[in-house]
């Protein structure tokens, strides 16, 4: 770009009409872009790239920064490169939990990039502050927290607020830790369909995850509240500390909803036995804590006429995700349900108080804060520097309301109750394995023997090995599903249930396709053609695993 002007890369300083346009023009360029590359009736935006094994590393090898500076629309031209044969949310984006950014999200978004305001002090963010403030106090209300005791911040997604909630949980033990260092008798509690983030969290921390103790499931994937009694009494008996419990509401693969109020009640009574203090319960609410917009709903008087059907499957949800509360500290992924961009994460605490256990001295934070001006420093989070994420997020709950986010949860879950009608009579072979969970998710899994099938591997009469060959059958469809998603995009998951075997050494976890009800665009009328589009893959699958079977057979004749 010859005689570059620096300041033309900037929005104005002074709103001009010229500098104004010609922002807009830029963004239209990218918006009609971005248009021109849609297909509804695909997945991927239009495009092509041929993403080889040496991709990247040609990549690595071809990209430098340019001596000078191209022109704007140039680089609007490359950045729309980048999105050919990116997925996209139309109605056949049905995999795990990617949702689409709605507008107020975008919005939202928009405003706080336009003033780009570090969240970490109001001095520097008012905006953000204010908004935060705000959402922490709509959603504090919504669960059922007094929001004048509770408090909270946007941060980097679930991960980053159980990372949270771990830091309070062991400064809640001992304040001295901070300073101190981490002891080594202190333990985490979180089921076998819990989210990975505790395990990253008990590494980052120093507990170590051999701290961290797995709760059996039950088959619709909450947590064994007996289990978690049994594992927390061995603990204490062996001399370590319960301190941390994550109850998941709900999980990523089956949507199973741990029961906050028995998980509460247990732990208060075997802490108090032995005279502890409760360990403190994170709820893991960044998918599911979205229904918590039913808690309130008058299912009896269905002003919103949802289907008797999708009713009682938010009912029957409704009856986990009241106890909420009951928890000590919680999350939201805006990202996730809430319909906004990456990362708008929402952490909340009961006790706003409790933020102050992982908070800095005044002199650690010598240039923010502690002044004569500014009223909202948040020296307690475990960033620094903050976006004003929140901004985002007060636009969506601003747009959406109440209403709007209960219509859009109870068209995915009314999705989701016509797919599971229809694959049960249309392929039988693929066998609903979270029947007992309603939602917007469904795990279905293949088997070469109907007749021994999921039942049987619950009840524990499969060996493993039987497991293992319907495990490769299901890895099979993963392959063929996958290859195919410029189509249709669903989900898989390697870690369903765990399930004894026959021989009693060990259990072994369960594979299973998902489909995942995440776009507004999906609608019931789609269900048929998204079910006939698996039936021709599924039959597809096991004639590969015919073919595979039958070289496995002729080698191993070869070799005797």
């Amino acid at each position: 770009m010859e005689n570059l002007n620096i300041r033309a890369l900037f929005p104005s300083d002074d709103g001009n009409l010229q500098q104004r346009d010609y922002f807009i023009e830029l963004v239209k360029q990218i918006v009609e872009g971005v248009d021109a590359l849609k297909d509804p009736e695909a997945v991927n935006l239009k495009g092509t790239k041929e993403r080889g094994q040496h991709f990247y590393r040609e990549l690595t090898a071809s990209s430098r920064i340019p001596d000078g500076g191209r022109p704007l629309d140039q680089v609007n031209v490359e950045l729309l490169k980048l999105l050919h044969g990116h997925p996209y949310h139309t109605k056949y984006f049905l995999t795990n939990i990617l949702p689409m950014a709605s507008t107020p999200g975008i919005l939202g978004m928009l405003t706080a990039f336009m003033v780009n305001g570090n969240n970490l002090w109001d001095v520097y963010g008012p905006a953000g502050a204010e908004a935060e403030v705000r959402v922490v106090a709509m959603m504090s209300d919504l669960i059922g927290y007094n929001p004048s005791e509770s408090g909270g911040y946007t941060t980097w997604g679930g991960q980053g607020a159980i990372f949270t909630g771990l830091r309070i949980a062991v400064n809640k033990h001992d304040a001295s830790i901070k300073k101190a260092g981490v002891p080594h008798n202190l333990f985490a509690f979180c089921s076998e369909a819990a989210h990975y983030s505790l395990f990253k969290s008990m590494e980052a921390t120093g507990l170590g995850t051999n701290n961290l103790i797995k709760v059996r499931t039950r088959e619709d994937s909450s947590m064994d509240v007996g289990d978690l009694e049994a594992k927390m009494e061995q603990v204490i008996l062996r001399g370590g500390v319960p301190v941390y419990i994550v109850a998941t509401t709900a999980t990523t693969d089956a949507m199973g909803i741990d029961n906050i109020e028995e998980i509460a009640a247990a732990s208060e009574a075997l802490t108090a036995k032995y005279g502890m203090r409760r360990p403190h319960i994170h709820a893991d609410s960044a998918l599911g804590g979205f229904f918590a917009f039913f808690n309130d709903y008058d299912f009896a008087g269905n002003p919103l006429q949802f289907e008797e059907e999708t009713l009682a499957a938010l009912a029957a949800i409704r009856e986990r995700m009241q106890h909420l509360r009951l928890a000590d500290s919680l999350c939201f992924d805006f990202q996730k349900l809430g319909q906004t961009p990456y990362s708008t994460s929402l952490f909340l605490v009961k006790q706003a108080s409790d933020l102050k256990l992982v908070d800095l001295e005044p002199d650690e934070t010598p240039y923010v804060g502690h002044r004569g001006y500014g009223d909202y420093h948040t020296s307690y989070t475990l960033e620094c520097s903050r976006m004003g994420s929140s901004i985002s997020i007060l636009s969506a709950l601003l747009a959406f309301g109440a209403e709007g986010y209960r219509k859009l949860l109870a068209q995915f879950v009314e999705v989701n109750i016509a797919f599971r009608k229809t694959l049960s009579a249309e392929v039988p072979e693929a066998v609903i394995v979270n029947p007992n969970n309603p939602g917007l998710i469904t795990l279905f899994r293949l088997y070469t023997d109907r007749k021994n099938g999921y039942a049987a591997e619950c009840e524990g009469l499969r060996t493993k090995r039987e497991i293992e060959r319907e495990n490769r059958l299901n890895e099979m469809l993963f392959e063929i599903l996958g290859r195919d998603r410029e189509k249709m995009f669903f989900g898989d998951t390697k870690k369903h249930l765990y399930v004894p075997t026959a021989e009693r050494n060990g259990d072994v976890a369960l594979y299973a396709s998902k489909l995942f009800v995440i776009s507004p665009y999906t609608q019931t009328s789609d269900v048929a053609a998204i079910v006939d589009f698996l039936k021709q893959k599924i039959t597809e699958t096991y004639a590969a695993y015919e073919r595979l079977a039958m070289k496995e057979k002729e080698h191993e004749k070869i070799l005797v």
